[in-house]
């Protein structure tokens, strides 16, 4: 069974506790009108693409559109540089790549999953915000148990430490409620030649 995580107040809300800060979800960072306004500039200037994967007997397209950016490049969109600012207020760190996600719809998702560590910055954390529709990540120990479901508001941060992509998993489901355009904007510290 899962249990909610009714995100009511603007306080940052931690999920998951660990000594390199965990889990937390912070509301509101960035206001509703620019928060639209960034949605709006990235979803036709960014190069995204398709992907398949092998699943167990046969090739699937993975259902949502990706794309990846290095901050230390001169031709990524204006708004990114402003995206980092409002995630280094609440997670400071020395970012060098954006991955974004598109899920188009009820129907994109993500499975459970941890972020592959071996390329990225020990102690350094993972930074999500969040544009668009509203979506819920599920959170999960990975030793199994129950997820605990975060509604993914628009302008809001989830931030992850290192430690915990060793400790839990996280994913996106697929929903039967209708639901809108998403764009996740995941700000990491990468290695350097990863």
């Amino acid at each position: 069974m899962n249990s909610q995580c009714m995100l009511f107040a603007d306080e940052p809300i931690a999920l998951v506790r660990d000594a390199e800060g965990g889990i937390g979800y912070h509301p509101g960072v960035v206001a509703d009108d620019v928060a639209a306004a960034w949605f709006d500039a990235l979803l036709p200037s960014v190069p995204w693409r398709s992907e398949e994967r092998p699943m167990y007997d046969r090739i699937v397209a993975v259902p949502r559109l990706m794309a990846s950016v290095a901050l230390s490049d001169p031709s990524r969109p204006p708004c990114i540089d402003a995206a980092l600012r409002a995630v280094c207020a609440v997670a400071p760190a020395p970012y060098t790549r954006v991955g974004l996600n598109l899920y188009r719809g009820a129907g994109d998702s993500v499975a459970m999953h941890n972020d592959r560590v071996h390329g990225l910055a020990p102690g350094q954390p993972i930074a999500i915000l969040s544009l668009g529709a509203a979506r819920d990540m599920l959170i999960r120990a990975k030793p199994g148990g129950p997820s605990r479901r975060v509604r993914l508001e628009s302008g809001s941060v989830l931030v992850m430490s290192h430690a915990s992509q060793h400790t839990h998993e996280h994913g996106i489901p697929k929903t039967s409620q209708p639901a809108g355009a998403r764009i996740s904007v995941a700000f990491r510290v990468r290695l350097p030649c990863t």
